[in-house]
């Protein structure tokens, strides 16, 4: 996600050197406040509003596992991943306040409720109790995130439509990817892992970071789908794997030649679940959820195909999403007075860790 300043400091330099110079002394001379000092402790400004280092760390402790051990280094890039996401959120959260959005009660109750339903009152007050949070802290992360999430809902997530033309359009380009060869099963993937990833791709953010709060991941998920929820958008909220968990954990087909190939536990997942139905590969503490949407017999397929249709109109719509939302965040942070404090200061020590 882009910095405005390079952009700003090229546009400078190319109107100083078309001016004359004595507008150039008119300019210097105006009556435009000079550039606030940050303090020590403010870490990022957006629009005028400080970041604190309170608020990052506070967030860092709701976020990540602070159980792990990092060095000096490890820290400060954590910490300014986690500065990163409270700037796009409180760029979200001004957007939230001018589009009239709200979460009610019930929504910040039942958030709060699903984020600890994997655990007892005593374990999660021992969890609260190690990160040095109060339930307050986390009601108001959890509104922060539904409120960002919301923005995006209305100003992504429901202003992409697919047409028939569309969909007609891409089945007469990608033809051959309809003539199937061999038998093949269409899956899909949810994808915990025990550590912390460098890169999150699903739409809350959600990163297992040891083996407890990896299997706890997994038994919820699998008691959401227990419970109906659909399986590409667990994927698409929760999934580890930045390559698939935009599109719903899709996989596409996979030729029978292909999954006798694949590891026994994979194979056997492919093979022996039935159809809409999801189970669970563990091995070293990370765990693939198989989720087999279809088994698809040899043959050539078109638009009245049972299930073609949705398909294409699921992987337009996932691409088509992903890009809306990445230009979004884009224009908006542009759009906003932003300046990392801490990461400036990271810039002018060399690299060496701020004191």
């Amino acid at each position: 996600m882009t910095r405005p300043t390079a952009a700003f400091t090229a546009r400078c330099l190319f109107v100083v050197a078309m001016t004359a110079a004595t507008l150039v002394t008119a300019c210097r001379s105006s009556s435009a406040p000079p550039a606030r000092t940050a303090s020590a402790d403010t870490w990022a400004t957006v629009n005028g509003v400080d970041i604190t280092r309170e608020e990052v760390e506070k967030e860092f402790r709701r976020l990540r596992n602070t159980t792990e051990t990092l060095s000096d280094e490890e820290l400060t890039l954590a910490r300014l991943s986690v500065i990163e996401d409270l700037i796009l959120e409180r760029i979200l959260l001004a957007k939230a306040e001018g589009l009239k959005i709200a979460v009610s009660d019930t929504e910040l109750d039942n958030a709060y409720a699903e984020a600890r339903k994997n655990l007892t009152e005593d374990a999660f007050q021992q969890e609260m109790t190690r990160r040095n949070l109060t339930a307050a802290d986390m009601r108001d992360g959890l509104r922060r995130e539904l409120l960002a999430r919301k923005v995006l809902e209305q100003e992504v997530t429901a202003k992409i439509s697919i047409s028939d033309q569309d969909v007609g359009a891409f089945f007469n380009a990608n033809r051959a990817q309809f003539n199937i060869p061999e038998e093949s099963y269409h899956l899909a993937q949810i994808v915990i892992t025990p550590q912390r990833e460098p890169q999150i791709a699903n739409r809350t953010g959600d990163d297992a970071a040891t083996p407890q709060a990896a299997a706890a991941k997994v038994s919820m998920l699998m008691e959401r789908l227990k419970g109906g929820a659909p399986f590409a958008e667990l994927a698409r909220d929760y999934s580890e794997d930045p390559q698939t968990a935009p599109r719903g954990g899709d996989l596409g087909l996979v030729p029978v030649s292909a999954i006798q190939r694949a590891p026994p536990l994979l194979r056997e997942a492919a093979t022996k679940t039935t159809v809409g139905s999801a189970r669970v590969v563990s091995e070293g503490g990370a765990h693939t959820i198989v989720f087999v949407v279809a088994r698809e017999p040899a043959g050539q397929r078109d638009l009245s195909t049972p299930g073609v249709r949705d398909r294409i109109t699921t992987a337009l719509k996932a691409g088509r999403e992903q890009l809306l939302r990445s230009a979004y965040l884009a224009a908006a942070r542009s759009d906003a007075d932003v300046t990392n404090h801490l990461a400036r200061r990271v810039v002018e020590s060399q690299g060496k860790v701020p004191q």
